[in-house]
């Protein structure tokens, strides 16, 4: 496929202009962009504002293996990108015409092509001034303001950043961390009683010889079972290895690498191998998914791995600096843990040799290092809006009367703490996968509450409890979520009324006729 290169038109704008338009999205998220898609294919006049210089988020950002649950609920342009990746990839050889796993400078690549075919005015590197921003008239924001001193004024704004910037600066309601099981009558909410999963199966001490406790092991104590905090989930980057020698940059050790710091990983690879008999493999400690071109999608796997436990509770509320250093905090750990892995003597010589078969993908991420842009943001802040999507919305009341689409993936969260138990032995807490039954998606799950925001619509960091934006949060979702916004800003502009007030019924019926899907048929047997 060729690539279409979008005209950076950031690069156009100067400071103090004022940029008119119908709709104006923020944040380049695969949500984001396919929002820019639909508002565009509306007949609106749309701009994407991207702080960075890279489209399309998780999805171009690493994470390659799709989190799909059933793949029947994904339908709409959400279903057509990933029916681009798969002619992309010649799939129609094999009978079939979707790709649901790919490299990540494809994904960007077609997003890109999307927004251009529909006009959709690009500007990269237009971040949004960190204070003072946003300018309303009661309810209704007006204008939002760059760093670099562009104004932007829309009659529907679209915050589609995984951090909820935009949102937070209109005066928006939101939170984070995790609600009480009692709050909205969750048992799944709060401080895991029981976490099964990505958990030390083996007893691993938590103190050094000397007393001292480990590296990467959270000092505090949980609060009780069902409790609330305000911890997030922990994030990590989502790499792309190739095994393929040609392609491959080696692990390099990292500027300030300690080998201490992961000690407690060469304890549990020990405990380990001394329990079960065998050095254990790889896979255990690394997720290593396959996609295309002899590359691989690297995600977390087991009870210490590319998870940055921890680190991640300060980023909602952060400064852009702090977030800068969260960031790089993330790079050091899993550089570290990937050099670890692949050249210390504590780590037996086969787990080594298999870490050494792979290597950084030489052709992804060329203007970084060969290093994803995109750090996992699992979860930040999440608007409270008129409605709240809780766990039973996943679970028992699953149709809803304002549907724009579906969603079907596990309650999942990944651990929030690394702590000490009363043995004095180590262990992981908060990690949650849940089935959850095919359900509905109200739009509501987009609106803030009226008195707050009449033009604003937030397809990202949404309207939902933890445990059921655990569901939400996948990227599919916020593709179908995306997709609504940009009809529902259509309507909203075409009646002049507040995005509160659109049709909801003329809403799904015209997501219908675009593919959306509201019913969940499992395939034949």
């Amino acid at each position: 496929m060729r690539t279409l290169v979008l005209l950076v038109c950031g690069a156009l704008a100067s400071y103090g202009a004022v940029e008119k338009f119908d709709v104006v999205v923020y944040g380049g998220t695969a949500g984001g962009a396919i929002a820019a898609v639909s508002a565009a294919r509306e007949g609106l006049k749309t701009a994407l504002l991207e702080p960075g210089s890279h489209i399309g988020g998780m999805v171009s950002g690493g994470l390659s293996w799709t989190d799909f649950g059933k793949k029947e609920v994904i339908g709409g342009y959400a279903l057509e990108f990933y029916k681009r990746i798969g002619k992309y990839y010649g799939m129609g050889r094999y009978g079939n015409d979707l790709a649901w796993y790919h490299e990540p400078h494809v994904a960007e690549a077609i997003l890109r092509q999307m927004l251009s075919e529909a006009g959709v005015t690009l500007f990269e590197h237009h971040r949004l001034r960190e204070k003072d921003a946003v300018r309303k008239s009661g309810a209704v924001v007006r204008q939002i303001v760059m760093e670099n001193g562009v104004t932007f004024s829309a009659k529907v704004f679209i915050d589609s950043s995984y951090e909820g910037d935009l949102m937070a600066q209109a005066g928006i309601g939101y939170t984070w961390g995790r609600e009480a099981s009692s709050q909205y009558d969750e048992s799944l909410a709060g401080v895991r009683g029981r976490t099964p999963y990505h958990q030390f199966l083996v007893d691993v001490p938590a103190y050094a010889s000397g007393g001292s406790l480990l590296p990467e092991i959270f000092a505090g104590k949980p609060g009780p079972a069902g409790s609330a905090d305000q911890k997030v989930q922990a994030y990590n980057y989502r790499m792309c290895f190739s095994e393929v020698p040609e392609n491959q940059v080696a692990f390099a050790r990292p500027a300030g690498y300690q080998p201490a710091r992961y000690e407690l990983l060469a304890r549990l690879i020990a405990a380990r191998t001394a329990a079960e008999g065998r050095v254990p493999g790889l896979r255990t400690f690394l997720k290593l998914d396959r996609i295309p071109n002899g590359k691989l999608d690297v995600n977390n796997q087991g009870a210490f791995s590319t998870d940055y436990i921890g680190a991640s509770w300060n980023y909602p509320n952060a400064t852009y600096a702090e977030r800068a250093r969260i960031r790089q905090a993330h790079r050091d750990y899993t550089a570290g843990l990937f050099y670890f892995l692949a050249n210390d003597a504590q780590v037996p010589e086969p787990l080594r040799s298999e870490m050494n078969a792979f290597g950084l993908c030489r052709d992804e991420f060329t203007d970084n290092g060969n290093w994803p842009s995109q750090l996992y943001i699992r979860e930040a802040r999440r608007m409270v809006g008129e409605y709240v999507v809780v766990q039973k919305d996943l679970q028992s009341e699953l149709t809803k009367p304002d549907a724009i689409g579906m969603g079907s993936y596990n309650s999942d969260s990944h651990n929030i703490e690394r702590i000490v138990d009363a043995g004095g032995f180590v262990r992981n807490e908060g990690d949650m996968q849940v089935p959850v039954k095919p359900y509905q998606i109200p739009y509501r799950v987009m609106l803030p509450k009226p008195t707050e925001a009449r033009n604003v619509l937030v397809p990202v960091a949404f309207s939902a409890s933890h445990v059921a934006y655990s569901s939400l949060r996948m990227e599919p979702q916020y593709m179908i979520i995306g997709q609504a916004a940009g009809v529902a800003a259509k309507l909203a502009i075409e009646n002049r009324t507040a995005v509160q007030d659109v049709d909801t019924g003329r809403l799904t019926a015209l997501l219908r006729q675009q593919g959306a899907v509201f019913e969940y048929r499992p395939p034949p047997r």
